[in-house]
């Protein structure tokens, strides 16, 4: 078997697989919700009150009760936002309700929908009936005892808040108390450059009795169905619910979530809903915290609530919890919250998809342009790879010189296949080639390519970022088709300098790879093409200079 069809071979599997892998995400089976937790630790929560009707609790209950919220505060939960004051930073367009004093609107000023269209900008929280993507925070309270929820009425000292020039950071206060005398100041912070905002409630008990609450957060979003397209780079990602137990991270499948609500207790974790390139996370202050989600008309939520805090009578009690809602940055989202990076979804392969991003992202740091980042990291993976590539190449280019004579082979035995592979095995052994000999180099570098590809398929970094010339836009498709074009031509030049498969039929095959691999790359981001194209010409140049030197040493 030659080299040249085993890796045209595993490419187009690679080719299948990524096509298969969407479709199949949408269609498997996933594990139950929360099936990754300890199920002692599920066992040690009961206090998390299931709903009759396998909805869940809009507000979760404080942890050690069996407090159910009366049906009034459930329909008030599940409403939308009503009256609104806007907060503007650098980054971030946003929009606070005054009931509830929730996050329920987010523009993301500076990331356009599509790159001809700047001005539509990318908004991830949306308070429409039509298209619900909402944070939902507040304090809950044992039996009896005043709570902060989507029923609570805030008031805040302006109309709209802007983090000034000159300033790292802008905090919005609203206000409100309880008729029983607990006075609740809830401060978002927001700071430049930063998509993780800061929630904080300061609790003062002025009534005659003992308050004891926790904070909670809940992500609510309507789910959505996709379609599938072939052309849109988005329709490869997963959307939809995430859980991190502190340990492991989740994809939460909304129809089985619908099916078996989540209740759980976990350390240090957080929820999330998550799209290609961009999320929206919850993590509580708590370090640990109880878990819960379901899904109500089409709606899934996710909450967590930390653990319950004492305020005796004249005493003061605060809380902390952070939310994100933005692009996925890396730097961002490893400074946010412990395995809140693993939403930049590299699957199974990032472990190798991190550090090479890494790389790529020093590159871009030093050469200021992320297609000539994207070049000068396939050079760097060539070079690391030589040794191995160029055992390969002296297999391809033996079996090459060896041609005319399995040729002659082919003729004298004619379809008698068992003495044609006699006699080409005994050719094999005299001159010292082993057919296989380059199989294994070619192996031990896919899992590198695959885990270049979804660098540049998930890393938001790269998202509209122009190269040269006509590729204004390494994330999507080449609008001329002239890089898949050059890719093709690539891998044909490939072909004239290795072994032709002895097989005709094999032979034709090879043949026509070239043209089904443009088609298909066709439609892959301009950045993937890039890479390809880049590899396939310095995979000719190193194979060209090892076919010199087999020729020239005999």
């Amino acid at each position: 078997m030659d080299n040249q069809r085993i890796f045209l071979w595993v490419a187009l599997a690679l080719a299948i697989w990524v096509n298969w892998q969407a479709w199949h995400d949408d269609r498997r089976p996933a594990a139950a919700p929360g099936g990754s937790q300890n199920p002692s630790v599920t066992e040690s929560a009961p206090d998390l009150p299931q709903p009759a009707n396998g909805g869940e609790i809009d507000a979760p209950a404080l942890p050690g009760t069996d407090d159910v919220p009366s049906a009034a505060a459930l329909e008030m939960e599940a409403s939308l936002a009503g009256d609104t004051f806007s907060v503007r930073t650098d980054v971030l367009d946003a929009e606070i309700a005054l009931d509830g004093g929730d996050l329920v609107k987010v523009i993301l000023p500076d990331y356009p929908v599509r790159k001809d269209q700047p001005d539509i900008k990318v908004q991830l929280l949306d308070p429409s009936a039509s298209r619900e993507f909402v944070f939902r925070t507040g304090l809950q309270a044992g039996q009896g005892q005043p709570r902060v929820t989507a029923e609570t009425r805030f008031s805040a000292p302006a109309e709209r808040f802007t983090l000034a020039e000159g300033s790292d950071m802008l905090e919005v206060p609203l206000t409100w108390t309880s008729p029983e005398g607990l006075e609740v100041r809830k401060t978002y912070t927001f700071r430049r450059g930063s998509y993780a905002v800061g929630v904080r409630y300061d609790v003062v008990n002025r009534s005659a009795e003992p308050w004891r609450g926790a904070s909670y957060v809940q992500i609510r979003k309507r789910n959505t169905p996709r379609e599938r397209s072939m052309t849109d780079v988005d329709t490869y990602s997963f959307v939809g619910p995430v859980i991190y137990d502190g340990e492991s991270y989740d994809k939460l499948k909304v129809k089985d979530l619908a099916k078996e609500p989540l209740q759980a207790t976990y350390t240090g974790g957080w929820v999330a809903a998550i799209q290609h390139h961009f999320l929206a996370a919850a993590i509580p202050g708590s370090t640990q915290a109880s878990y819960s989600g379901a899904v109500r008309n089409n709606v899934f939520s996710l909450s967590a609530i930390g653990d319950p805090v004492d305020v005796a009578s004249g005493g003061t009690g605060m809380f902390e919890d952070t939310l994100f809602v933005g692009p996925k940055l890396q730097d961002q989202l490893k400074a946010t919250a412990p395995g809140l990076r693993l939403t930049v979804d590299y699957g199974w392969l990032t472990i190798i998809s991190q550090p090479l991003f890494w790389v790529l992202s020093k590159i871009h740091a030093l050469v200021g342009n992320w297609g000539w980042a994207i070049i000068l990291l396939t050079i760097l993976i060539k070079l690391a790879f030589y040794k191995l590539q160029e055992t390969s190449g002296r297999s391809m280019a033996k079996m090459r010189k060896l041609q005319p004579r399995l040729k002659a082979l082919q003729e004298r035995y004619g379809e008698d296949r068992q003495k044609l592979s006699q006699a080409m095995m005994e050719l094999y052994r005299k001159e010292k080639v082993n057919p296989a000999s380059g199989c294994l180099p070619i192996l031990v570098q896919m899992p590198v390519f695959l885990a270049l590809y979804w660098v540049l398929l998930e890393s938001v970094e790269l998202r509209q970022a122009p190269w040269a010339l006509w590729i204004d836009d390494l994330s999507a498709r080449d609008p001329y088709f002239i890089l898949p074009l050059l890719m093709g031509v690539t891998m044909f030049v490939q072909q004239k300098l290795n072994p032709a498969p002895p097989d005709p039929i094999q032979a034709k095959v090879m043949m026509v790879l070239p043209v089904v691999f443009t088609v298909f790359f066709a439609f892959f981001p301009a950045g993937l093409v890039l890479y390809w194209f880049v590899n396939n010409l310095l995979s000719i140049a190193q194979q060209w200079h090892i076919n010199r030197v087999v020729e020239r040493d005999g």
